[in-house]
């Protein structure tokens, strides 16, 4: 399955991303119980505190089953998968703290339950968006090229789920 780098565009006058391509029809279907409000209010939770990266969700919730295993979504039950997102560009980087890199300004190590010390800014986002959609979710960051890479050559799909405007870096997200 290739990914998908298409984007759900938010209009500016509703702040709700337009009518839903197959891809995430699939992923509403999948992670939010079918409900595309659900699905807008977990996106919009995440660009209160984000809105100065691209969002992007990779990983099960994207593909239907699990990389090694190849079980599928949720096939411990209910809300058991979790959601794996990357924040893309250098501004997202900036949100770790530096021992929480894989590769130093590159990639980081996911912030989750189990690791919430890597970017203690961003867990209450996290956290809000986790109770919201009733399942775990991880927060990672990258360089574009560490999701280009693994999606064009590793074949692991991932979304697009928002794009920063132009010109928003973290310092117009997060004042001192």
């Amino acid at each position: 399955m290739p990914h998908d780098t298409r984007s759900l565009r938010t209009d500016a006058r509703t702040q709700s991303p337009p009518l839903p391509h197959e891809l995430t029809r699939g992923i509403i279907r999948r992670a939010f119980r079918g409900d595309p409000e659900l699905y807008h209010r977990f996106l919009g939770t995440l660009r209160e505190s984000i809105g100065h990266a691209d969002i992007v969700l990779r990983g099960s919730a994207v593909t239907g089953e699990s990389y090694r295993g190849h079980d599928a979504f949720d096939a411990d039950g209910p809300g058991t998968s979790d959601l794996d997102i990357v924040l893309i560009g250098r501004d997202a980087l900036q949100l770790w703290l530096p021992d929480a890199f894989y590769v130093r300004w590159v990639n980081t190590i996911p912030l989750s339950d189990r690791t919430r010390w890597v970017a203690p800014g961003l867990d209450p986002a996290r956290e809000a968006a986790q109770s919201l959609v009733g399942r775990p979710v991880n927060i990672q960051a990258s360089r574009d090229i560490v999701i280009q890479f693994r999606g064009d050559l590793l074949g692991q799909p991932y979304l697009t789920l928002f794009e920063k405007p132009a010109g928003i870096s973290i310092t117009d997200s997060h004042p001192a």
